[in-house]
């Protein structure tokens, strides 16, 4: 039985962590695995979305698996972050692979815990379910996040939220989640996967140019000098106008005749 799954149908690459067992946990063969799947999914032209998700009821992700990581790091010595820099954890999306342009989804169906959070923030949209629920337990085995974790909450969330999330160690569930902004939705749990769904198919409508082109600025932006952000914003915006989609698109509007046409009667389009 593979660790970890992936699958492509309608342009969405499918990744499930497919260790239910011992909660999706992260051991190095699940980290390797999804190394493959994601350097998959940016080099294939055909899928321009990815979910990810993990297998069974409980549990998204448990974080990293203690029995194949932590006695490796205690014998690595002052030299181990460095080691580390160029690949960070769950295969390298929350470091080394974070500049991939394409959307990744995170469909939440249960407890995320740990490093488990930290694969979820490294996500661009965040869907939970109803039953997930949110562990910072890695800081009472006297860990604190080092992959990212840290500061995609404090970007996310904001300073105070970090504060309180990460020092404390308590859990939170999904409703306390979605107020500070950790989740972007909380639905029911049969309607998780068809929800993230909705969402990747309201992005593959829009012309892939323009949405790998706002990611990367989003992502570039993020925490720069106001001149910077507007400087950068302006230099990644305009640079997407030669996409011919734009004259076809602009015809399309003009005739009324787009297919996704937002009116006042109909403004959920």
């Amino acid at each position: 039985m593979t660790k970890v799954i992936y699958e492509k149908r309608d342009q969405i690459a499918y990744i499930t962590l497919n260790r239910p067992e011992v909660h999706n946990a992260i051991d190095t063969e699940t980290d390797d695995l999804l190394f493959e799947a994601w350097t998959q999914f940016s080099k294939d032209d055909d899928a321009r979305v990815a979910i990810l998700t993990g297998s069974g009821e409980k549990t998204f992700c448990a974080g990293a698996d203690l029995k194949s990581h932590v006695d490796p790091w205690l014998e690595a010595g002052p030299e181990l972050g460095r080691s580390l820099l160029g690949r960070g954890f769950a295969g390298g999306i929350t470091r080394g692979l974070h500049h991939m342009r394409k959307p990744v989804i995170a469909a939440l169906n249960g407890w995320v815990i740990g490093g488990g959070i930290e694969l979820a923030l490294a996500c661009d949209i965040r869907v939970a379910s109803e039953r997930a629920n949110f562990g910072f337990f890695h800081m009472r085995r006297g860990m604190h996040f080092a992959d990212g974790g840290i500061v995609r909450l404090v970007n996310t969330c904001g300073v105070g939220i970090a504060m309180e999330l990460e020092l404390m160690g308590e859990p939170i569930d999904a409703q306390r989640a979605k107020e500070v902004h950790l989740v972007n939705r909380v639905v029911p749990h049969d309607d998780l996967m068809s929800t993230a769904e909705h969402i990747a198919s309201k992005i593959l409508r829009n012309p892939r140019v323009a949405v790998e082109s706002a990611k990367e600025t989003i992502l570039e932006v993020v925490g720069r000098p106001l001149d910077d952000q507007l400087r950068l914003e302006c230099l990644y915006g305009y640079s997407t106008m030669g996409n011919p989609e734009i004259g076809e698109r602009k015809q399309d509007f003009i005739d009324r005749s787009d297919p996704d046409r937002v009116t006042t009667d109909n403004p959920s389009a």
